[in-house]
């Protein structure tokens, strides 16, 4: 929270109007502060402008699903996230949970199971999310809130799967990330899966961020383990 006073910032994301209304009242007239959000675009750049202190999110929305959303989240955001959702399918929990989610509520839910929910999940959150990370790397910086990369001030042109590996290997700079790891975070596949799309991605990656051809100065290959992200 933002001081010992003020009272918890939550985020309802949620593209049904009458769902934001109806659990914004429910919180509002509990004293918490409360945004919405419509959209998973929308919730991404709010929690950016301000971190919230709780996420309630949606699963089921059009343009970037729920899933997208918890993804693109913990590449920097530390709070917990709530899942509210009218798939209650056993693959669905766990695939949320897998991602980073910290609870899971299916629609219809009574307002007495929600607030339990969410006071549960702030007494756990004990500091405060940190602002979204820039990882700096010599000419290399990489802005994981905006999915952004700068290399000597000129913003790089990446895929989007180009730039999800190279966030995975920068959040663990100067670590080996292994291939198995890579393939679960960038593709959800199984480590017995062909790499050879990896090392493909990897050789674009490095043709558009290395200053030297042959002589890697961020991404280093770990001969038969996998990938590591030089900072220093």
């Amino acid at each position: 929270m933002k001081d010992n006073e003020a009272q918890p910032d939550i985020l309802i994301v949620d593209d049904e109007e009458q769902i934001r209304l109806a659990i914004r009242a429910i919180l509002t007239v509990r004293h918490y502060q409360v945004r919405v959000a419509a959209s998973g675009e929308i919730a991404l750049s709010q929690a950016i402008m301000q971190t919230p202190d709780l996420i309630l999110l949606d699963l089921s929305m059009p343009g970037m699903d729920g899933f997208a959303v918890i993804k693109e989240l913990r590449l920097w955001y530390t709070g917990p996230i709530l899942i509210l959702s009218v798939r209650g399918g056993e693959s669905d929990k766990v695939t949320a949970l897998d991602l980073g989610a910290d609870d899971y509520l299916t629609k219809p839910f009574s307002t007495t199971e929600l607030l339990a929910r969410i006071r549960a999940l702030l007494r756990r959150a004990t500091i405060r999310s940190a602002p979204p990370p820039v990882i700096v790397a010599g000419a290399l910086e990489i802005d994981l809130a905006h999915r952004l990369v700068i290399l000597e001030g000129e913003p790089l042109n990446l895929t989007p799967t180009e730039y999800d590996i190279l966030a995975c290997l920068a959040q663990n700079a100067n670590c080996v990330v292994t291939t198995a790891t890579l393939l679960k975070h960038v593709w959800n596949a199984d480590p017995g899966d062909d790499t050879q799309s990896l090392r493909t991605h990897i050789s674009h990656l490095r043709k558009k961020i290395e200053p030297r051809s042959g002589m890697p100065r961020y991404l280093r290959t770990e001969p038969g383990v996998g990938f590591r992200f030089l900072i220093g």
